[in-house]
Parts: C-alpha cells; structure tokens; sequence
C-alpha cells in the first residue's frame, strides 16, 4: 500500500504546527521554567493553533468551537418524550467541540465560544500544553461524561441511537516520562482506571485518542461486527518521520462520525420549552385550508 505523499505531507504540517507553537515560546520566554512566561496566554494559543489545523482540513459545515454542551429536557423531534423523566445537564467547559452547524442550530455564540444542543456535536477534544501524570484520568472522565449528554435516537428508529462524538485528548508535549513502547501500557491503564465504574461505558463513550502530537499515540480500534463487547487500545512510539500518527488518527475519527449513516437520521434537536400546565387564553377559531401541503 502507497500513501507516502499523504504521510510525508501530513509529517509535514505536524512539524509546522510544532515549530509554530515553539516560535511562541522563544517571543515570549520564560525565566523560570520550560515554556512562555504567560502561562494563561501559552495554553490558549495551543488551543487557537490547534483550532486552526484541524478547521483547514474539515468540511465547511463544521465548526471548532469551544463551550459548553447543553441538554435541555424538552421534547425532541416532533414527538420524541425520551427526556420527559430528566432535568436540563450541561457540560464542563470544553476545550474544542467539532459542530455541525451547517445542519444544527446553536443556543448562543459569542466568538468561538459558545452552548451547543447535543445533536450536533461530532467530536470533543481536551487540549493540554503539557501532558501530566494526573490529567488522563481526569480529562478521561469529563469527556465521557460531555459524550454521556450527546446520545441520540434516530428519528426513524426510537431504538437505534446515532454514533456518540469522536472522543481525544490531545497536547503538543508530554511531561510523562512514558514514551517507550514497555510504558506504554501506564498510560493504558491509567485509562482503564478512568472508567473504573458501576456505569460501564458504551465503545462510543470510551476516549478514542490520547497522544503527543510529535511523540507518541494511543488509538481505539473500531470493532468489526454489531455486538461490541470489548474496545481494543494500540499504542504507537513515533520515529523519525512519523509525526503524521496523532493528526490522521484524529482527523479518521473525525470524519468517520461526521459521515456515519446513523447520523443521517438524527432527531430534530430539542431547541424550544414551553411551560407545561399553561393554559391558553381562548379559542379563537378555524380558517379553512386546501390540504396540508
């Protein structure tokens, strides 16, 4: 199999995004430690560059925002009541939401920033401008509850629910002292601790991707066949000339929910609530018309 010229060019752009970000760090230095002086602005322009290089390489129709996933216990599609027995949940902040808003509306944007229904959501990824020992566990367990809020019937078929959003944590350098392929497997099983849990998670709701862009790679398995038991974990230690890894591996997951057949059919989003119990002021009659279309 060929595809050099794709790997060669995504290496490519990868070493740019690095270099880009290493550029910050030398403008802005710290005297102290490792990176800018400004950590607050360093850690916001990972995101801004990251939002950057993903946007240039996605359909039109979605957006990278960053925000809040937020899932009103209304009514959904026409009839659907599925959340007649919820109450309105909403997401931590996320760092990025892959949306789209081609097809889905938006309950408010300012900028980037903004509260999205779930309907819309194809991926969510955290951004971390180093990766610690403490924050797979931590950032694990936020996306899997932000994935919990997106799950959604197919509007033709109340008992298939459409493919979950793409799931990844990602940071431009690892302060983990894991990059061998042996350790590894301290990394998987801090994952594994993440979703120790009476609640086991469905294949969609397990992280997809974890990696440093330019070192290392861990990436779910899609399965094959329809009853999912078990989600497989490979890990990948990037040689010279392999940056490509993390950004296809992302991109992949990306696009394989976005094009998914089961989101073809989504329910029409629960966008509007009207008080229950309200009583209308009067009847005030009929007008005839010619059929309903």
């Amino acid at each position: 199999m060929d595809g050099k010229r794709l790997q060669d060019y995504w290496s490519q752009e990868v070493d740019a995004l690095i270099a880009t970000y290493r550029q910050f760090e030398t403008l802005i230095p710290s005297q102290e430690y490792q990176g800018s002086a400004h950590r607050g602005e360093d850690g916001r322009f990972v995101e801004e560059l990251l939002r950057e290089y993903f946007s240039k390489y996605l359909p039109k129709g979605l957006e990278i925002l960053t925000g809040f996933i937020l899932r009103p216990a209304v009514k959904t599609g026409t009839t659907g009541k599925e959340r007649r027995d919820e109450v309105d949940t909403s997401s931590s902040q996320l760092d990025m939401i892959v949306y789209d808003s081609e097809r889905y509306p938006i309950f408010q944007r300012f900028g980037n920033s903004s509260i999205v229904p779930p309907e819309g959501v194809v991926a969510i990824i955290s951004v971390k401008k180093h990766l610690n020992d403490g924050d797979i566990v931590k950032e694990c367990q936020a996306l899997w509850h932000a994935s919990k809020l997106c799950k959604t019937l197919n509007s033709n078929d109340p008992d298939d629910k459409v493919r979950g959003p793409y799931l990844a944590l990602v940071t431009m350098k690892s302060n983990i002292e894991k990059k061998t392929v042996e350790s590894q497997d301290w990394i998987f099983n801090k994952v594994v601790e993440a979703y120790k849990s009476s609640d086991k998670p469905t294949f969609d709701e397990l992280i997809g991707y974890i990696g440093s862009l330019s070192e290392w790679s861990l990436f779910k398995r899609r399965p094959d066949g329809d009853k999912v038991t078990n989600a497989h974990f490979i890990s990948l230690v990037h040689a010279e000339g392999e940056s490509h890894f993390g950004l296809q591996f992302i991109l992949t997951g990306i696009l394989s929910v976005f094009y998914h057949e089961s989101r073809r059919n989504i329910r029409r989003p629960g966008f509007t609530a009207f008080p229950s119990g309200r009583n209308i002021e009067k009847n005030l009659g009929n007008i005839a018309c010619n059929g309903e279309r």
